[in-house]
């Protein structure tokens, strides 16, 4: 992954409207090159943020809140907890590619930049343990309560001297949320749970480097709230879930960083501090089969993030766009009693 960014800024159109709702303090196109160089880094490095942000949260927010589950626990002392892995293809911008290279000319003129497909993965631990069991209906019960709990992990990535670093300020961030049952599971009928969750990106930097450009991004945060409508049915030694629901990403950063120079700069300009905001929402629907065994499932997941508007975005992308579907899976493991 030398000489790519994983996550960048937020961008500057020439739309002087679209840029202020989505960057502060970018300089406009004028006679000088420095100034232009700087402001077409604002514009590259907005696009890449916003290709970027969707994969990051959807890495982050998955599909199922407890995976292989649709209804409610039935109550304390009830709980489950699983270790997941959320996996997604990506599109991971090739920041060593010449499309990158600040131009100094004040263009206004879109280019193609170039991505790489990259599989792109978060691990997460998530909990749920069993409030209230929910009001007797026939041979099952309504209005069942769980706490959620989750924590996504970011391991650090790369060194001083790598072209490309991820440095998260603590590796952990709990994320909590609330199943509310419509159905409790029983011999006879599904379990049905409509579900709201909010998971968070731990506070990150970012740093990308290369010939042309470093790019400094602090305190990049991502809030992720999810809600769901989800049933499942246990078949004795499998069990199958589905669900849909939607995603909502807030992202933000601040910018910094360095044009080097080249023909008419001659010199390298530093640019920044700037800040740097995105929010999107996007459909998420997913399927779960899990393989159970006392006290354990074996659980995987398909499914598919559409749709989102995204305003601003200046330049398009060799691969996939902005607000392209994208399709991830989930596999992992529960316990729970």
């Amino acid at each position: 992954m030398k000489g790519r960014i994983f996550a960048a800024a937020v961008m500057m159109t020439v739309a002087a409207t679209t840029a202020r709702a989505q960057v502060t303090g970018c300089p406009a196109a004028s006679a000088d090159p420095a100034q232009n160089a700087v402001r077409d880094a604002c514009i590259v490095g907005g696009d890449v943020f916003q290709l970027l942000g969707p994969q990051l949260g959807l890495a982050i927010a998955g599909g199922n809140a407890t995976l292989g589950q649709g209804g409610t626990l039935g109550g304390f002392p009830h709980f489950v907890v699983s270790v997941r892995g959320n996996i997604l293809a990506g599109d991971i911008p090739d920041f060593g590619d010449a499309s990158y290279t600040p131009r100094t000319d004040g263009s206004a003129t879109p280019r193609t930049l170039k991505t790489d497909g990259q599989i792109v993965g978060m691990p997460v631990i998530d909990a749920a343990i069993g409030v209230f069991k929910g009001i007797p209906l026939g041979l099952t019960n309504v209005g069942g309560v769980d706490l959620l709990v989750s924590a996504a992990y970011v391991p650090r990535i790369g060194g001083g001297n790598d072209d490309f670093q991820i440095d998260p300020e603590n590796p952990l961030q709990l994320g909590f949320g609330a199943r509310v049952g419509l159905l409790q599971e029983s011999l006879l009928s599904p379990g049905v749970a409509v579900t709201f969750i909010r998971r968070d990106l731990p506070t990150t930097d970012i740093f990308g480097r290369s010939s042309a450009l470093d790019l400094n991004i602090r305190e990049t945060s991502i809030k992720t709230n999810s809600w769901r409508v989800v049933a499942n049915k246990n078949l004795v030694m499998f069990g199958l879930a589905a669900g849909v629901g939607q995603d909502r990403y807030d992202l933000g950063a601040d910018l910094s960083g360095v044009v080097h120079g080249a023909g008419l700069l001659g010199t390298d300009v530093p640019f920044g501090t700037f800040g740097l905001r995105h929010k999107m929402t996007r459909t998420n629907m997913f399927a779960d089969l899990s393989m159970n065994l006392p006290f354990i499932k074996f659980v995987g997941e398909i499914g598919r993030a559409s749709g989102g508007d995204v305003a601003g975005v200046f330049n398009s992308f060799s691969g996939a766009e902005v607000d392209e579907a994208r399709v991830y899976g989930s596999f992992g493991v529960r316990i729970g009693l």
